[in-house]
């Protein structure tokens, strides 16, 4: 094991790491804010545009996001539309990443017992009073475990940015081992850096699914 070879590269890794997590982020963001409106639409089973979020759910879930990503980087130049290969890989992931929240936050809505709408009803609160102060707060809570479970999830699914040329962690280390040869130490960083960015989240995610769990059972 060279590690003096790692101590070098360690600056190169730092850097894809902190592409990597913000471009990740970025698409979560914007997939979580997707995510929300399609569940809503789902929920209320608005004519039309449920129809359209539920082509949008099949297509997105039914393709891998490394075509997604071909797809928006390679074709929409075609159609004039040229973009970044940073704004491609958020776009792309929060294409992917959209679906997947809509079901969580879909499930989280329709967990919440009919009664407690009728009764925000019955109270004279509007649709839009009882889905921000009655269903939604219910709802999101419900979901935390589904949601961190995606986070995780787009998150692992950054490792092919470097389809489209994105110097993020997976391109850094692929780089690296075309020029120098030392594949298990390129390979260790990678794996190390990944553990930096997942494993907070992850552990996140189980402290949230125990304490959901005796919080049910202590009630």
């Amino acid at each position: 094991m060279d590690f003096a070879y790692m101590k070098n590269v360690l600056p190169l890794y730092e850097k894809a790491a902190v592409l990597t997590l913000r471009i990740g982020l970025e698409g979560i963001i914007f997939a979580t804010f997707a995510g929300i409106v399609c569940a809503v639409i789902l929920y209320e089973k608005v004519p039309v545009l449920r129809q359209l979020v539920m082509v949008y759910i099949e297509i997105s879930r039914n393709t891998p996001l490394l075509v997604q990503l071909f797809f928006i980087y390679y074709g929409l130049p075609k159609a004039g539309i040229v973009l970044s290969a940073e704004i491609c890989g958020a776009a792309g992931l929060a294409f992917l990443g959209g679906s997947y929240m809509a079901e969580a936050f879909r499930s989280g809505l329709e967990n919440v017992a009919p009664l407690q709408r009728e009764s925000a009803y019955s109270l004279g609160m509007g649709k839009l009073q009882t889905m921000r102060y009655v269903v939604g707060p219910q709802a999101v809570a419900t979901s935390i475990p589904a949601f961190l479970a995606n986070v995780i999830f787009l998150l692992k699914e950054t490792s092919v940015f470097s389809a489209i040329s994105l110097m993020d962690l997976m391109f850094t280390a692929k780089d690296l081992i075309g020029l120098y040869y030392k594949t298990t130490e390129s390979l260790l960083l990678l794996v190390i850096f990944y553990l930096f960015i997942l494993l907070p989240v992850s552990l996140t995610g189980a402290a949230v699914e125990r304490r959901m769990k005796y919080a049910g059972s202590g009630s």
